[in-house]
């Protein structure tokens, strides 16, 4: 289905009070603009889902495959499926998240990982 929609008009739901995210969701890829404050983790966590994580504005380190990277504006990392990984925003952050395929849990809202107390500040 053909969409044509500004980021404006997309639903912002709030997870917990250090998250944010907007998702726009086609068949078979998912975008979803992610906004995160300083200090802001997200639990370890792997999905069936290759990500592409693009970093508008700001910087998060990820854990991953064993090392810690810091992807910051302008950057790019992708990630395969499966892989766990856990990022924290070092900075306030804007980010768009690529998924294939789109992210079920997100779509139907069960995603718990990311609600409520499960991503903390430090």
């Amino acid at each position: 289905m053909l969409k044509h929609i500004a980021w404006k008009d997309v639903e912002l739901e709030q997870l917990n009070p250090l998250l944010d995210r907007q998702m726009i969701s086609g068949d078979k890829i998912m975008l979803a603009r992610v906004l995160l404050k300083k200090g802001s983790v997200v639990p370890e966590h792997s999905h069936e889902n290759e990500q592409v994580t693009y970093i508008l504005d700001g910087a998060l380190k990820f854990w991953i495959d064993g090392k810690e990277i810091v992807v910051r504006t302008g950057e790019v990392l992708c990630i395969p499926a499966h892989m766990p990984h856990k990022p924290e925003a070092v900075e306030d952050t804007v980010d768009l998240y690529v998924f294939y395929p789109p992210r079920q849990d997100w779509l139907n809202k069960t995603d718990g990982y990311l609600r409520g107390a499960s991503t903390t500040h430090k």
